[in-house]
């Protein structure tokens, strides 16, 4: 940002106690606090008003780790993907005025999926606003209601010592409390900018137990209602975002499942989608069949975390007359279709034990065995599909990413076909995260959220599309500096690639479409890598694709790998792989 000069008759610092050293001594306090509660990293945008708290967060390495990122937006995301892989908050800071701005996208993903974030934007003191200072925007209350909590406890006070310990604690524990998600201190510092720290207060008693916000079980009256809804039906457990935080977690749904004879219908990011029988991959392809979407409608419903993204698989849900249960661990059970009969903030893990220990009777063996059986059959003709086609396609893309990534990586997978292809036709995988921003379901920041969660060391794959890439390009600057092992697949369709899937294709003009949902770009998203110092290369067979993505995650470091596809030819493939499931189910029914 450009370093603001708003004020040309400030004090110089030298006064032991004047502003600048009591700002320095105030946000010496905030960070000391701040790292005594569990802070490791910060991200950080460069400015001149946010100085003082810039110093203090750099001068505590390396507990802190400390990661500059000239753009505010891309900073943000990048936050938000460390703090989401890592489970724990992880600090910005930036300067005022509309730097601030800035981060709004990525604070309104953290607020909606939960994600702890300390939100710290620097600001001019109020002797300053209203006036026309350079850099001055009204910061107050800025996210609005997409933030846990909004404090703005004006410039630093020497008075106020004894409550800036307080002040970080309460901000801590509002970002990782009963709703996680990100808060907004707003910092109001007055010229001098530069000061001496001082001694600082002295700590506080440990931190309070955190409490996670969902119940660890639940009420006996509410467990037999459930109990009795479940007891001897044919039911589906479906999975999405925020079902579990572990492998404990996936292994109580699972044993439940196994319990009731019912199938899980996992998405990726649901952290169930295990290679486990019963985990059912392929649903979005069997509900488009109509014979096997009337055969096996479910009677109980028990849908966990988020939504999933395929659109079939939510209409046909909303239409099958099912009981539907929603268990969320914060109580957000999405309901657009208006269908949960219920809907309990709990423990995931917890509910499954309780519900296994206490249902006597499942569903027919036959109801789980058919839902594995037709997973198979599906899984075999999706293959076949895939491997028929020497190009690279999407569906495949997808397939190969989440196939290659070594044990213990992290997949993030983009808003849009990206996610989708990963859900409608990746694999179960044990060992892999595979993370995506699905609160707000936007395709801002991704490059940047995979760049954050490939902070936390682990090997990191990222599945995009060209526009969400191209709306991001910000989160390569200094990739090559950050000593991250992330590979960057882009598939290149040249434009808007879902829109070629959607009523918009059919019913305007060809011309029309192109200009406004087809978006047509003509970049060259290998000279774009190339002008940030990250390895690129453009491929077109899957088996270029595939050695690409294992060289690129062999050698480590960062690497873009660019899969041009075609938007026509892609709608082609899915229905080809769409119609595969259904001859081969059909070859099947009519042989029983």
């Amino acid at each position: 940002m450009e370093p603001d000069h708003d004020d040309p008759h400030a004090p110089e610092s030298g006064d032991a106690a004047g502003p600048g050293d009591v700002a320095a001594t105030y946000c010496a306090t905030l960070v000391d606090e701040w790292v005594a509660c569990g802070l490791t990293d910060v991200v950080i945008s460069p400015g001149s008003r946010s100085t003082p708290m810039a110093l203090a967060l750099a001068d505590r390495g390396p507990a802190l780790r400390v990661h500059v990122h000239h753009d505010e937006r891309s900073a943000s995301f990048m936050a938000l993907g460390l703090a989401r892989a890592a489970r724990r908050p992880v600090a910005m800071l930036c300067t005022s005025g509309t730097a601030a701005v800035q981060f709004h996208a990525a604070v309104v993903e953290a607020f909606q999926a939960f994600v702890p974030l300390l939100v710290l934007t620097a600001d001019r003191p109020p002797e300053l606003q209203g006036v026309g200072a350079p850099q001055t925007i009204d910061q107050r209350d800025l996210y609005r209601s997409a933030v846990r909590w909004f404090c703005e406890p004006g410039p630093p006070d020497a008075a106020d010592a004894p409550l800036w310990r307080e002040l970080a604690r309460d901000a801590w524990m509002r970002s990782v409390g009963e709703r996680p998600g990100p808060v907004h201190l707003n910092l109001a510092f007055r010229e001098p900018l530069l000061g001496t720290v001082g001694e600082l207060p002295p700590p506080g008693p440990p931190l309070p137990l955190i409490h996670s916000g969902a119940e660890p079980g639940l009420t006996n009256e509410h467990l037999a209602g459930l109990v009795g809804v479940l007891e001897g039906r044919r039911g589906l457990i479906v999975a999405g975002d925020r079902t579990a935080r572990g492998a404990e977690d996936a292994v109580a749904v699972h044993r439940l499942a196994a319990h009731l004879g019912w199938p899980v219908l996992a998405d990726g990011p649901s952290g169930c989608r295990c290679d486990v029988p019963g985990t059912i991959t392929t649903f979005d392809s069997l509900v488009r069949h109509e014979d096997f979407a009337a055969e096996y409608l479910p009677e109980v419903v028990l849908r966990l975390g988020g939504l999933l993204a395929s659109k079939e698989l939510n209409r046909w849900l909303a239409g099958s007359g099912a009981v539907q249960i929603g268990v969320d661990r914060y109580g957000a059970c999405p309901d657009p279709d208006r269908v949960l009969a219920e809907t309990h903030s709990v423990d995931v893990a917890a509910v499954c034990e309780q519900l296994r220990s206490h249902v006597a009777e499942g569903a027919d063996p036959s109801w789980r065995a058919g839902w594995i059986q037709a997973e198979q059959i599906a899984t075999a003709a999706i293959d076949r599909v895939v491997a028929s086609h020497p190009e690279a396609t999407e569906p495949g893309v997808a397939i190969d990413v989440a196939t290659l990534l070594s044990d213990g990586g992290i997949l993030v997978a983009s808003s849009s076909m990206p996610v989708r292809d990963l859900e409608w036709f990746a694999p179960p995988r044990d060992g892999v995260e595979i993370i995506a921003n699905r609160g707000a379901n936007g395709i801002d920041g991704v490059v940047s959220t995979a760049v954050g969660a490939a902070l936390t060391g682990a090997p990191t794959a990222l599945l995009i599309g060209d526009v969400a890439f191209l709306h991001d390009t910000n989160g390569l600057l200094g990739l090559t500096a950050r000593h991250v092992n992330v590979v960057l697949v882009v598939v290149d369709n040249d434009g808007g690639g879902i829109f070629s899937f959607l009523p918009q294709h059919h019913e305007v003009a060809p011309e029309r479409f192109e200009q406004l949902f087809g978006t047509p770009h003509g970049v060259d998203l290998t000279a774009i890598a190339a002008a940030h110092g990250v390895p690129a290369q453009r491929v077109g067979t899957r088996t270029g694709v595939q050695a690409a993505i294992a060289g690129a995650l062999t050698r480590g470091g960062p690497r873009v790998v660019v899969v041009p596809t075609d938007r026509s030819a892609n709608v082609d493939v899915h229905r080809e792989l769409q119609a595969a499931v259904a001859e081969a189910w059909d070859r099947f029914a009519a042989a029983q």
